[in-house]
């Protein structure tokens, strides 16, 4: 017996939008805070030969004169902190290290430095928006052209752009959770994640409207909504297998290389589970309700009692 999953088409729908709502709320509520690559600054990476703590680092750095500096535990490496400060000069940086040396003992590892000017952060946020905006732009471009001889080729690759936009607003919503509650904040490697997802998610949307494409072709007699239907089917084990084997290996990353690679792990597993929903769940029930011109009934439908709402 064949599940029928796009009849529940506004329940996905309804979960999505509740999912999205948190995480909108979780970035009004606790943004995104910038890196060093996207806000000027220096950042130091310290360790010590005795066991200190963040908050006893926080205190240190407070004597020292650095009260607005920003401390944080490096994943999986114990006793490393990484120090985000204003902008400073060699001297000043030479100045930290001694006073840090002075009141905690000495350094495992010598102290290393980072320093990125206003106008290299500027030129950062400038590069990652355009690289975010040209992505969007071919994607919509290429799945237009790639379902050219369908009926509304356009739809596709607008499903297509409504479900990755979808998965990036999801992970960003829980980036700004753990932002908000652990300090994280985002860099290159968070760039990096959410083009990766952007990536997938449209990968994922496109094996499932290649097969729709494919079954249209074959039975022309069908209603719409029962080959999507089919197809979403005939793909979701390929699409659940794909997803796990790619969850798998993203985990062995954030678990045993650490934090250089944090924030891209992070934002790809969240992704990760975030596309595979909406490219089996989302992309294909919209491709419906704009052939059927539903745009409306879904606003109608969410007041009804759980037991008339069956089969709509």
């Amino acid at each position: 017996m064949m599940f029928d999953i796009i009849n529940k088409r506004f329940w996905f729908f309804l979960i999505s939008g509740v999912i999205i709502l948190v995480s909108i709320i979780s970035l009004v509520t606790f943004g995104l805070k910038a890196g060093i690559e996207f806000s000027s600054g220096s950042e130091a990476r310290v360790s010590f030969k005795t066991e200190i703590d963040r908050t006893e680092l926080e205190q240190g750095l407070a004597e020292l004169g650095y009260d607005s500096a920003i401390v944080k535990s490096v994943l999986n490496e114990e006793g490393v902190f990484l120090i985000r400060t204003s902008q400073l000069k060699e001297e000043e940086q030479e100045k930290l290290g001694v006073g840090l040396a002075d009141r905690f003992g000495n350094f495992k590892e010598e102290i290393e430095f980072r320093v990125v000017s206003s106008e290299v952060s500027t030129d950062t946020v400038r590069v990652a928006g355009i690289a975010l905006a040209v992505a969007a732009v071919g994607i919509l471009l290429y799945i237009a052209w790639a379902f050219r001889r369908m009926p509304n080729p356009f739809h596709y690759g607008t499903c297509a752009i409504i479900a990755l936009l979808h998965d990036t607003v999801v992970a960003l919503g829980v980036f700004s959770i753990l932002s908000g509650i652990l300090g994280w904040e985002i860099n290159l490697m968070f760039v990096t994640g959410i083009l990766a997802v952007i990536g997938y998610s449209v990968n994922s949307t496109v094996v499932v409207f290649d097969r729709i494409r494919e079954n249209l072709a074959r039975d022309t007699k069908s209603d719409f909504e029962v080959v999507v239907n089919s197809s979403l089917v005939e793909t979701m084990s390929r699409s659940l297998n794909t997803s796990l084997t790619t969850l798998f290996m993203v985990l062995a990353l954030l678990l045993f290389v650490g934090s250089a690679i944090q924030n891209f792990a992070i934002v790809l597993l969240v992704g990760i589970i975030a596309g595979t929903y909406s490219s089996l769940f989302i992309a294909p029930s919209l491709l419906v309700v704009w052939q059927k011109r539903e745009w409306g009934r879904f606003i109608s439908w969410l007041p009804l009692p759980a037991g008339k709402a069956e089969g709509r």
